[in-house]
């Protein structure tokens, strides 16, 4: 199987494959009836996250491709192999026990509706929490420090501009400058009749966005060490809850808080973030809602399975 997909016949190719598209004049009715759904060869999960890469960041992936059995994409003459969601370069295969997969995940459209963690989801989270430290396998970084030409801190730093953000400085990786002065003037347009939203603007406290650090009690490189992520930490949260693991110092349960018990932006500060890429830590399981990181490749991953489930 080779399949090379270009930037401009991506999109064609997906809605064909998904729709079994209408029949070109030429082909008979017999020609191009549409196949029962069971013999649709459906996606795998690296053809799904190497389709989504593609369409979140055209201007640097060269192509997408299988090759070596395994899916690949070409980003800055290497090539990446999905390798079980570690995007391996070549030379780096045959140790992939040493590193981590990458966090794919399925995003919410919306945040789902609170029930209470079984029995089962505590004994998992708990687990979490005590193999933390433990876990030594280190998270595979090599496509994110080549997508964003930062694999060390000095290159990192090297990309790094100064913004003024909802009136709060901080550095961040140039490449999302224009994207977070989109989000800033539509929260300020929304705020304009939202007072709620005002509010929530005047209540921000502290903003942190580039931080050379790894992920707490991990060994996974954050994505505040890229300067693609930005906490808006509020002056007061009246005894609500920001982020898990600050929860768990005096709260054992910390999964069990329930939403009302947690500082949740406003929906609409949410919605523009996540409109311009952004994902939003309030939707993971170990929440962290004054967090939002560029993830737009968790977007389209999101598009493009709920497109495949649909088929």
């Amino acid at each position: 199987m080779n399949k090379k997909i270009s930037v401009i016949l991506l999109i064609t190719v997906f809605t064909i494959f998904f729709s079994c598209g209408t029949k070109s004049p030429s082909q008979t009715s017999e020609e191009s009836e549409t196949p029962d759904k069971a013999e649709r060869e459906k996606p795998t999960r690296a053809e799904l996250v190497m389709n989504a890469l593609l369409l979140a960041y055209p201007d640097k992936i060269e192509k997408i491709e299988f090759r070596n059995d395994d899916w690949a994409l070409l980003l800055r003459d290497t090539w990446y192999y999905f390798a079980g969601g570690r995007m391996l370069p070549e030379h780096r295969l045959e140790h992939l026990e040493e590193y981590r997969p990458l966090p794919f995940y399925p995003y919410p459209a919306e945040l789902p509706p609170w029930t209470a963690p079984s029995d089962e989801d505590a004994a998992r989270f708990s687990n979490w929490t005590a193999s933390r430290r433990d876990n030594t396998v280190r998270r595979s970084s090599f496509l994110i420090d080549a997508l964003w030409q930062a694999a060390t801190r000095l290159e990192t730093e090297n990309n790094l501009a100064r913004i003024t953000f909802l009136g709060k400085r901080t550095r961040v990786h140039h490449e999302i400058v224009e994207k977070l002065a989109s989000v800033e003037t539509e929260i300020q347009n929304l705020a304009k009749t939202d007072s709620v939203i005002q509010t929530w603007i005047n209540n921000i406290g502290t903003l942190e966005g580039w931080s050379w650090r790894d992920i707490a009690d991990t060994q996974a490189r954050s994505y505040h060490s890229y300067g693609l992520a930005v906490d808006l930490l509020p002056r007061s949260m009246g005894g609500r809850q920001t982020y898990w693991l600050w929860t768990s110092q005096y709260r054992d349960d910390w999964w069990n808080v329930p939403y009302k018990e947690r500082y949740h932006p406003p929906d609409g500060v949410i919605k523009i973030f996540e409109e311009h890429g952004f994902v939003w830590g309030g939707k993971w399981a170990m929440f962290d809602t004054m967090h939002f990181e560029y993830r737009p490749e968790i977007m389209k991953l999101s598009e493009l399975q709920s497109a495949a489930a649909a088929d």
